[in-house]
């Protein structure tokens, strides 16, 4: 099957724009060395803000957009989407990360160690 390079060159790119909150997380997960995230990482049509393969733990930072518009109900076809492929989806608003992003990577890897050993 041949890959969608559309969605990879997306995906980098989105690795080089990645908003404060994704930094923040980001720099927390990566440095701990008990589980492999990667970021901006293409799941079927998607992209992930972070992807744990080990536990299918998807990571999604919501900003202030994702309550406004349509985006609340695209946010729920595409989680819809992603569960009934056996992905688990987490949303995590923007500024919980801003507040509290030790607290929050912890909760994360606590999150996805738990559901490896399911």
């Amino acid at each position: 099957m041949k890959k969608p390079l559309r969605k990879y060159a997306q995906a980098r790119r989105m690795r080089q724009e990645m908003t404060s909150p994704e930094v923040r997380l980001w720099s927390r997960i990566k440095a701990q060395e008990r589980l492999h995230f990667r970021k901006q990482h293409p799941v079927g049509p998607y992209i992930a803000d972070f992807y744990c393969a080990a536990a299918k733990l998807i990571i999604e930072v919501d900003g202030q957009v994702h309550g406004t518009g349509d985006i609340p109900e695209r946010d729920q076809r595409r989680d819809a989407w992603l569960m009934s492929q056996g992905y688990h989806v987490h949303r995590i608003p923007g500024f919980e990360i801003m507040a509290e992003p030790d607290e929050i990577a912890l909760g994360v890897i606590t999150l996805a160690e738990s559901m490896i050993t399911k």
